[in-house]
């Protein structure tokens, strides 16, 4: 578990970008530009995620205190409205696009038109995929998130006193989301060894991210899913963990346990895992139902991203801090990486209060 104030450095040294730079070569016209004269186009893709809502307040907030417009748009999950959206910003000469994707390979046209008009891109906590006219990329260490689910996975399983081999079950995110397989990736760099020695056992046999997948990261897909493990693989014996990328999936499988008896009598609930620390999977945690989850302070991802639109704009060289991990198959994108947090019941209320993401009244 980490202390707080190491939290905070590490978050603060993210934010300051150090690493390596690169010139933005940006033909944008609104280049060096009053702000109050420049619209920053921001295309979120849902509502029915409160992390992504967040998302947009923050961001929309500290763009306007910046002295910029902002038109701020929600595509509900639908690729076509994205695009619309999308295409509506270049034809109104927004300055800048920030980008948070449906599916990350769908918008390669009117990327292609930003990018004719001179207008650049920043692919926003979604990696945009087989285009070349993304700039930059601003997003947290997504490896890293895998890891850390994956280690309190385990901490969860040690902690419940279970004898080994302890029986688990796996859940990603969406496969048209580059993120999930950063995710899935880093937590089986953890979970592997543990899966090949024995300490960890896969009653489903289902290991492979396009089996364990969740199409829209839908929470009800993978209650479906959990339930179906339950009645193929757990007939006489009890899941001891579930490895869940996403707090929302998480809550669809706790639901799906609890309907198969779990968390009642001396039927313990499994270790579940999550990500994104939203309220209801934090009092969910508080309450000792999930067992965890991945914060990522958007608030810093949002002031990050003005910055590199300032940078960008200003003309000046805009400071990245990864520029090899993101190859979205036509180019290496340059990053802006921030660093998660692991919470649990023990530091959650802490963190999360010092961040200022949510007020005390609001965890009661």
């Amino acid at each position: 578990m980490r202390k707080i104030l190491a939290v905070a450095a590490v978050a603060a040294l993210a934010l300051t970008g150090c690493g390596r730079s690169t010139d933005t070569g940006t033909g944008s016209s609104a280049a060096a530009s009053n702000p109050a004269d420049i619209t920053v186009g921001v295309a979120m893709p849902t509502k029915t995620s409160e992390r992504w809502i967040k998302d947009g307040d923050y961001i929309k907030a500290q763009l306007e205190a910046a002295g910029y417009k902002v038109n701020l748009q929600y595509a509900n999950d639908d690729i076509p409205t994205q695009v619309t959206q999308l295409q509506d910003m270049i034809t109104k000469k927004n300055g800048v696009l920030v980008v948070a994707s449906i599916d990350g390979t769908a918008l390669k046209g009117a990327l292609a038109d930003a990018k004719a008009d001179g207008i650049p891109v920043i692919a926003y906590d979604r990696l945009l995929r087989d285009t070349d006219a993304v700039e930059y990329y601003t997003t947290f260490d997504n490896l890293k998130v895998g890891k850390l689910q994956a280690e309190s996975l385990l901490a969860g399983l040690e902690a419940s006193g279970k004898p080994k081999p302890w029986n688990v079950e796996l859940f990603a995110g969406s496969p048209d989301d580059n993120n999930a397989t950063f995710f899935f990736n880093g937590a089986m760099e953890v979970l592997q060894p543990k899966i090949d020695d024995g300490t960890i056992k896969i009653q489903s046999g289902e290991t492979d991210f396009k089996t364990v997948a969740t199409l829209r990261w839908d929470a009800a897909v993978a209650k479906k899913r959990m339930e179906n493990l339950l009645t193929k693989s757990y007939s006489d014996k009890d899941v001891n963990g579930v490895l869940a990328p996403y707090d929302g999936l998480s809550r669809g499988i706790l639901a799906a346990l609890k309907g198969s008896g779990y968390g009642a009598g001396e039927k313990d609930l499994p270790v579940v895992t999550g990500q994104d620390a939203e309220l209801e999977s934090v009092k969910s945690i508080l309450a000792g139902e999930q067992y965890s989850s991945v914060f990522k302070n958007t608030q810093d991802l949002a002031k990050a991203t003005v910055t590199m639109i300032q940078e960008i704009l200003g003309k000046k060289t805009v400071t990245v801090n990864d520029t090899e991990s993101y190859d979205n198959g036509v180019k290496k994108v340059p990053t802006q990486l921030l660093d998660p947090v692991s919470v649990d019941k023990s530091n959650i209320e802490q963190v999360l209060l010092d961040a200022k993401y949510y007020t005390a009244d609001q965890l009661k």
